[in-house]
């Protein structure tokens, strides 16, 4: 054989060995990301197990219930669990927050690592019910990229809710044709994302399209997708003017997570109609919500979810916990 025989028998062998080489790396990989992919799964469907497991609603706290004590998400999941909550709602953000480094602010960044809130939780006693990592509907720049960077937080945690809705004060060029367009199309793009990973984006009513029964339904019908679900917060609704209780009759084929937020007189009186929504509520039963005609009418609906408490104090979340206890055992829900 001559030396080019050689060099060229030595090249056909290397570009073998180079294919058998990346035939078996990608072969790995995509062994490893489906095992990713498992584990995930399982994960998620682990805590949609636990949630379903008896056939009863859950009660839940936003970590909010912290923030007016300027306390940490640590505290806030470890306090949580000693008050006997079973699920927990934390709030993310993108990038960082000066105030939550230091500790004062329970408001955690999706840099951080998924294992460091999940030991957190098991620690606590807890799970996770759903990601508040509110992004805008309505804005053309950062509605989408938001959002899918929490829903993909979400799967990396092992859920499979992530709550969305439009910013109270919509941009001054922004009439109600274009409103709806943005809407459109930015959740036409959220939910390739949500397929994805298995995740539901769920609009909670807290601005002026989405607070409205017959906007937010049409909000609703703007996709057709399994993915587009509702996050029902009767607080918000109240306070916005309408009704309440015709508001969940309109989507509670369609809610996946509620925020069991209560509003007092006091509030009301000050607030109602004036604005679409608040940050917290006060504790559940102290307010003006009718606590045992929401959760019939979630029973009625075959809704084994988590009522997510949004109040503003310590206090007032111990009051909610066993106030809604009390309630759920009443309805058998």
């Amino acid at each position: 054989m001559t030396q080019e025989s050689n060099q060229n028998a030595g090249s056909h062998q290397c570009d073998v060995a180079r294919r058998d080489f990346l035939k078996t790396s990608v072969a790995a990989a995509g062994a490893i990301g489906t095992s990713l992919s498992v584990v995930a799964a399982t994960t998620s469907n682990a805590a949609e197990a636990k949630a379903a497991d008896d056939g009863k609603m859950k009660i839940g706290i936003n970590l909010e219930y912290v923030r007016h004590g300027d306390k940490s998400l640590k505290y806030g999941i470890k306090r949580a669990g000693e008050l006997g909550y079973k699920w927990v709602e934390p709030c993310f953000l993108m990038g960082r927050c000066l105030l939550s480094n230091a500790g004062y602010c329970h408001v955690t960044s999706m840099d951080t690592d998924p294992k460091e809130i999940l030991d957190l939780c098991e620690s606590a006693g807890v799970k996770i019910s759903g990601l508040s990592s509110h992004s805008d509907l309505l804005n053309t720049e950062w509605g989408v990229l938001y959002a899918r960077r929490g829903i993909r937080y979400a799967k990396a945690l092992g859920v499979n809710i992530v709550q969305i809705t439009e910013d109270m004060y919509p941009p001054k060029w922004m009439n109600e044709d274009d409103a709806y367009a943005v809407m459109r199309i930015n959740l036409q793009s959220i939910i390739e994302t949500c397929d994805e990973n298995g995740v539901y984006i769920a609009v909670e009513q807290h601005g002026p399209y989405t607070s409205k029964v017959k906007s937010l339904t049409r909000i609703l019908e703007l996709v057709d997708s399994p993915w587009i679900r509702v996050n029902y917060d009767c607080g918000n609704t109240f306070l916005s003017g309408e009704d309440p209780y015709a508001m969940l009759e309109a989507v509670a084929d369609k809610v996946v997570h509620v925020h069991a937020k209560d509003i007092s007189r006091k509030q009301a009186a000050a607030e109602r109609g004036k604005v679409t929504g608040t940050a917290v509520g006060c504790a559940c039963g102290d307010g003006e919500i009718d606590w045992h005609r929401v959760v019939k009418r979630l029973k009625a609906a075959g809704f084994k979810g988590v009522l997510s408490v949004e109040c503003g104090t310590e206090d007032e979340a111990e009051r909610s916990l066993a106030y809604l206890q009390k309630v759920l055992k009443e309805e058998d829900a």
